[in-house]
C-alpha cells in the first residue's frame, strides 16, 4: 500500500512539474518556438542575418536527437557557449536563460518538451541522455 501510494506522489509531482513546465515555456520560449512547439516558419532556411529561426521542440524537430545534459546547457548557457565549447562552428541564435531561469525551471520546460513526444520518440532521447552520460563518466 505505501509502494502505490509513493508512486501515485510521484506521479502527481511530475504532473505538477509538466504543468509548470507548460507555462514556462508558454512564458519564455514560444515567441520563438511556438506556441504549439511547431518552430518558427522556415525554420530550416536561414534568414538574412545568415541565422536558422528557432527550431521546432515537436517530434518534427531536432531537439529529441540530443541527451539531457546538452539540452540544459543549450536552454542555460545559450546556443553558441555550447557550440563553442564543443568546438562546433555555427552562429546559434539561442540566448542563454542562466540568471532568467532558475535549474528546477529549466529541468520543468524540458520535463513538459519531453512529455509531448510520442513513446518512440521519448525512449530514443532517453536513449541518447544515458550514452551522453556514460560518454561524460568516461
Amino acid at each position: 500500500m505505501l509502494f502505490a501510494m509513493t508512486c501515485l506522489a510521484l506521479q502527481a509531482a511530475e504532473a505538477d512539474n509538466i504543468t509548470g513546465g507548460r507555462e514556462l515555456y508558454l512564458d519564455f520560449c514560444a515567441t520563438c518556438h511556438g506556441v504549439n512547439l511547431e518552430g518558427a516558419p522556415d525554420w530550416q532556411t536561414p534568414g538574412p542575418d545568415g541565422q536558422l529561426p528557432a527550431p521546432p521542440h515537436d517530434e518534427t524537430g531536432h531537439t529529441w536527437h540530443h541527451g539531457d545534459a546538452f539540452l540544459f546547457g543549450y536552454v542555460k548557457m545559450g546556443g553558441q557557449a555550447v557550440l563553442d565549447d564543443l568546438g562546433v562552428r555555427y552562429d546559434s541564435g539561442m540566448p542563454p536563460f542562466d540568471g532568467v531561469l532558475g535549474d528546477a525551471e529549466i529541468e520543468a520546460i524540458l520535463a513538459y518538451i519531453k512529455s509531448t513526444w510520442p513513446p518512440r520518440v521519448r525512449e530514443y532521447q532517453a536513449a541518447r541522455t544515458a550514452q551522453e552520460h556514460a560518454e561524460r563518466t568516461r
